[in-house]
């Protein structure tokens, strides 16, 4: 017999950040997988160009404009996608930003506010909406907050960002023990450095590469689709005794 728990067909996956970067790399995975598509993004265009990647794969996709940061849209936005989709089994909360400053003594209030909002607010509105979808149905469902390496080591001039990607961290430790009697599993993905457009900067910078990624024991930058089969695992019936845990996806630069 073949085994089967990785198969997410007749599931739905809803992925904030979904049309790009390690959000594409975990969508597209799990549409391979067979998972019908929900994809939060703040940019149209971005949405309609990820749908396009998808459509042959054959798949069910929803792209929805969505900011995180607005408690309001989140809401209205889960509403929609479960009317439309008929269910949402996994969700993970992948939309991010970056804002760093020249020192952490120069760092704005604004920008920090900025970041906390998208980065630690919108995690949190996303899945208190979600939560209210899956505790009310059998089967409970699947949450996934992308963390970040920087929660846990020294991320220098980037404060802010490594903040709310810690506090993602207790946030889902304490979902999880809620709602493990609902079925509703929650756990963090940290992802080390990954060549995507928030990193382009540092990826053209030959004296980052020589003294961070050759530092890499995989010698190399992560890449989005490197994500895919975690996000698979955890939208599966695979990981279905598997919450408040944190997974660290960083080529080994965390333990070298």
């Amino acid at each position: 017999m073949t085994y089967k728990p990785f198969d997410l067909t007749g599931k739905v996956a809803l992925v904030t950040g979904g049309n790009g970067g390690i959000g594409f790399g975990m969508v597209e995975a799990m549409a391979q997988a067979g998972a019908d598509i929900v994809i939060w993004g703040s940019n149209p265009k971005k949405n309609a160009d990820a749908e396009a990647k998808l459509a042959p794969l054959g798949v069910r996709v929803l792209t929805q404009v969505v900011d995180v940061s607005d408690e309001h849209a989140v809401a209205a936005g889960m509403v929609e996608a479960v009317a439309k989709m008929g269910r949402v089994d996994t969700v993970i909360a992948n939309a991010g930003i970056g804002i760093g400053a020249p020192s952490f003594s120069e760092f704005s209030t604004e920008a920090y506010r900025k970041v906390l909002a998208v980065n630690l607010d919108g995690v949190f509105f996303t899945f208190r909406e979600a939560c209210k979808h899956m505790i009310t149905r059998p089967g409970g469902g699947s949450l996934v907050a992308i963390s970040s390496l920087s929660a846990l080591d020294g991320a220098p001039r980037n404060e802010a960002y490594a903040a709310t990607k810690g506090a993602l961290i207790p946030m889902v430790r304490a979902i999880a023990v809620e709602h493990a009697r609902y079925g509703v599993r929650a756990n963090c993905i940290l992802p080390g450095w990954i060549a995507t457009d928030m990193t382009a900067g540092a990826q053209g910078n030959d004296k980052f590469n020589d003294n961070v990624i050759k530092r890499v024991p995989m010698r190399r930058w992560g890449e989005p689709k490197d994500f895919g089969g975690m996000a698979v695992y955890f939208a599966s019936d695979a990981s279905s005794f598997h919450t408040g845990d944190s997974v660290l996806i960083d080529g080994g630069y965390g333990v070298f």
